[in-house]
């Protein structure tokens, strides 16, 4: 009885091993695209202005 419960288990763990790896790597591909993203909306144009604006007025705030 333990013998094929043991072999069962490892059979299960050989089986699931790819599948850990392909969800890894489509993290991966999800975090690049959201990075991609994020990079687009903060180089546009306005948002750039904006940035450029808040940290303009926080160097020149007074303390």
């Amino acid at each position: 009885m333990y013998g094929k419960v043991r072999a069962r288990l490892r059979a299960l763990a050989c089986r699931d091993a790819g599948m850990v790896t392909s969800e890894y790597a489509m993290g991966i591909i999800a975090a690049v695209a959201f990075a991609v993203l994020l990079y687009e909306v903060v180089t546009s144009g306005q948002v750039k202005t904006e940035l450029q604006n808040i940290v303009k007025r926080a160097l020149s705030a007074r303390m």
